[in-house]
Parts: C-alpha cells; sequence; structure tokens
C-alpha cells in the first residue's frame, strides 16, 4: 500500500497594516459638527447674533436710560453706546454662562453618554481628542463673542446714528476713533473669556457628570465679582483673571489708562493657559476602561484646583513687584485730578450748547478740592462720601467759578459725580439752549480714576 503525502508550501505571511491615527483637523471638524448641532447651542447663536442688537436699538428709542451702566447715559446721543453697555453686562452675566454651556460641558457629555471607549477606539489618541474639543469649544465661544459685538453695534449705529462718543474723561471721540475704541475693547475681553473657557474644560474634566463642572466658569466669575466688589488692595484686584472684565473702561481716556488693561490681560492669559493645562493632564490620566469612573478627586484637587489657588499668589507677588501698586490705587491727587480734567472737557461741551464764546481747557484752568466724609476720614479709597469743590476761571472774569459735586466711587476706580449746585451749572438735568432744552452734560458725569498712575500728573 502506497501512502502519498502532499507538501504545501507555507503561505507567505502579509504584514499587519496599522491603522493610521486620525488627525487633529478632523477630529477638529468633527467635534465641532458635534457641538453646533445641539439644539443649545445653536439657539445661543442666534441669541448672540440678534438679541443684543434688538436690546440696543430698543433701549435707545425709550425716554429712560441706563444711566446706572457704563456709558449708558449716552445711548441717546450716539451709536457707540449701544455696543459698550451690552459689553458690560456681557462681562458680568453673558460671557461666564456661554463658556459655562460650551466649555464646561464638553467633555462632561460624554461622561454622560458613555461613549469615552468609542470615540478612542476611533481616534487612538487622548491628546487629539482633547486637542480637538478644546479647539472646537475656543471656536464656538469666538462665534457667541463675535456675535455680541457685531450685533449690538449695528443695533446702536442703525437706531441712534454714528456720532461722537464722550469718553471718561468728558473729551470726544470722533466715530472713527470710537469705533477703534469700541472693537479694541471687546478684543481685550477676549482674555479673560479665554480664561473662563480654561476654566470650563478643567471643570469638565475634573468633575465629569457633576454638575458643578457645568456650572464652575459661572461660580469663578461670581466670586471674582464679589472680590472686585470688597476694597481690596489693587494688586490683588488686578491679579483676578476678571479684572479685564472692568479695566477696559480706561480705553476711553486721553491718554488711554493702559497699565491696568495690560496687566489684566497678562494675568488673564496666564490663567487660560495654566487651567488648560490643568485640564489636559487630569485628561491624560484618565482611567477609560471604567465607564464609571470620573476620575479621582484627591487627584482633582491636588491637580486641578490647588495649582490655581497657588496661582493667585504668584500674580499677586508679580503685579506688586512689577506695577506702582499701592493700597486702593484710590488717593485724592488723583481724584482731584480726574474730576478737574473731566469738568473741563464737559464744561466745553456746555458752552457749546449755549453758545457762548468757546474757551480751552488749559485757559480754564480747572481744579478741584475733594475730601471724604469728614476731616477725621482719610480721603482715600473708595465710597460713596466723596465731596469736592471744582473750581475754573474764564478769560475776562475776575471771579472764579466753582460748583459742588458729590462722588460715588467704586473699587475698580469708576466715579459717578453728581452736581449739587449751582443751579445753572450742575444743579439741574436739562440746560436750555436756543434750539430748546437738551440734557446738561455737567449734571452727572461717569469719570474714572487710574489705579496704577502717578498720584500726580
Amino acid at each position: 500500500m502506497t501512502t502519498t503525502v502532499r507538501v504545501t508550501a507555507p503561505l507567505p505571511s502579509s504584514p499587519v497594516q496599522e491603522t493610521p491615527r486620525v488627525p487633529v483637523t478632523r477630529c477638529y471638524r468633527f467635534e465641532l459638527v458635534r457641538l453646533v448641532a445641539h439644539w443649545r447651542i445653536r439657539l445661543l447663536l442666534l441669541a448672540c447674533w440678534v438679541a443684543p442688537g434688538l436690546f440696543v436699538a430698543g433701549v435707545s428709542e425709550q425716554s429712560t436710560l441706563p444711566s446706572d451702566t457704563l456709558f449708558g447715559r449716552w445711548m441717546h446721543a450716539t451709536g457707540w453706546a449701544g455696543p459698550l453697555v451690552t459689553l458690560g453686562f456681557a462681562g458680568t452675566w453673558a460671557l461666564p454662562l456661554l463658556t459655562s454651556v460650551v466649555a464646561g460641558d464638553v467633555f462632561a457629555s460624554e461622561d454622560r453618554l458613555g461613549t469615552w471607549r468609542h470615540l478612542l477606539v476611533a481616534v487612538r489618541s487622548p491628546r487629539r481628542i482633547f486637542a480637538a474639543k478644546a479647539l472646537a469649544s475656543l471656536t464656538v465661544i469666538l462665534l457667541l463673542v463675535a456675535g455680541l459685538a457685531c450685533s449690538s453695534t449695528l443695533g446702536g449705529v442703525l437706531a441712534v446714528g454714528n456720532q461722537p462718543l464722550v469718553g471718561l474723561d468728558g473729551h470726544l471721540l470722533p466715530p472713527a476713533d470710537a469705533a477703534e475704541k469700541v472693537l479694541l475693547a471687546w478684543v481685550c475681553v477676549l482674555a479673560p473669556t479665554l480664561a473662563l473657557a480654561g476654566i470650563g474644560l478643567l471643570g469638565s474634566v475634573a468633575l465629569g457628570r457633576s454638575p458643578v463642572g457645568l456650572l464652575l466658569p459661572a461660580v469663578v466669575a461670581l466670586a471674582m465679582q464679589l472680590a472686585q466688589m470688597m476694597p481690596l488692595p489693587v494688586a490683588v484686584r488686578l491679579s483676578l483673571p476678571g479684572s479685564a472684565f472692568l479695566s477696559w473702561n480706561g480705553l476711553f481716556t486721553s491718554p488711554a489708562q493702559l497699565a491696568p488693561l495690560l496687566t489684566g490681560i497678562a494675568v488673564s492669559l496666564v490663567w487660560a493657559v495654566t487651567s488648560t493645562a490643568l485640564a489636559y493632564l487630569l485628561f491624560l490620566r484618565r482611567d477609560f476602561t471604567n465607564p464609571a469612573d470620573d476620575g479621582s478627586a484627591r487627584r482633582a484637587v491636588a491637580v486641578g484646583a490647588l495649582p490655581l489657588v497657588g496661582l493667585i499668589a504668584v500674580t499677586t507677588v508679580v503685579v506688586t513687584a512689577t506695577t506702582s501698586a499701592t493700597g486702593s490705587g484710590i488717593t485724592q491727587d488723583k481724584v482731584q485730578r480726574s474730576l478737574a480734567i473731566a469738568f473741563a472737557h464737559l464744561y466745553r461741551m456746555q458752552t457749546a450748547q449755549l453758545n457762548r464764546p468757546a474757551v480751552t481747557e488749559a485757559r480754564l484752568q480747572a481744579t478741584a478740592a475733594c475730601d471724604k466724609g469728614s476731616d477725621r476720614v482719610a480721603a482715600e479709597g473708595p465710597g460713596n462720601d466723596w465731596r469736592c469743590v471744582v473750581s475754573w476761571h474764564l478769560p475776562g472774569v475776575e471771579a472764579a467759578g466753582s460748583a459742588v459735586y458729590q462722588l460715588d466711587i467704586t473699587p475698580d476706580g469708576r466715579f459717578v459725580a453728581d452736581g449739587d449746585g449751582p443751579k445753572d451749572v450742575n444743579g439741574y438735568f436739562l440746560v436750555r439752549t436756543p434750539t430748546g432744552d437738551a440734557p446738561n452734560p455737567l449734571w452727572q458725569f461717569d469719570g474714572d480714576v487710574e489705579l496704577l498712575s502717578p498720584s500726580k500728573g
């Protein structure tokens, strides 16, 4: 019996082809489409691009203006006041809430849906996932801010017109300069907005499904607002990432008060980079094999919260060492100088209204003498008990003019000067002009004390 043996040649082994990783650009487009697909994001985009314009146009047509808001008293006079009123509201409420909805939920949504493992299998790189989600949330936030700025500006200019804007020291900004300053102010608040977005990313990574992570930027912004309302030293005030939401006011003086603004922008950018980097480190240390794991609470405190607390101390020391920040930053000399400059500019405006002979600020020689409450109280710091007497000289008139003002100065240096007589200068909210009654620019006006400026200039 014969046995036949067949020898089969071995098949050539084919090399295992490794699946290429998905590039960051493709992940970014995917995450951006996912974000915009949410109904709440679409609703926010629609609201930010439509509602501010309607609000500014509607308020500008009312007889009562939000005079307690910065530039609110000028909404009847120029369309450039509307976007600044919107900016003040956005920095206080809108931008913290927008960053909470977008950045505060971009990672937590995967925890709620349990889709981390599917996403990792598709992308195969936690680093690319983090970069794509961070960039997508940043893009949506920038679109929301752009909508607020463009809509409010368009609504104001169409409803009121392209007239000059009165600055915080009383000088008139031509329409072109006003447009440039308004645009620059909106650009400056992007820095604190990025800081809140970084905090939102950190909260979304560290707290997972917890709703606290979603609300973290809004909670931090509220805490910073409360801190800004307290009589803190100016170095501590400028060391908080939200100070740039207030210090854009310095753009509307001549010369511009740039020191507090640049300090606030630098601090905000440091916060944005630090909080984003901490979120990145926590994200890479996550255990994605366990769907119920939201991260270690101890790690979140050690890597997320404590470094930010230390950052406040570091920035306070750096601001103190590199700037002229001392005390509250509000001194008697600064208040008197700011009030006298604003009064001189606005006096020229009133002179033009009344068709009186023109006079320059230099020939007026306006000065102010201010005290705070009484001689027993040091004339420094914020408060609503400042009382000032402004004096000036008119050419050809031997007697000096004088006017009394009550000042309410907030801790961030903004003040409201309320005229207290005489009636024909600042004691009434209207002046009688050849063409009829008109608002009296010297009755009530806003001003700004530069916190980091020298006491005398």
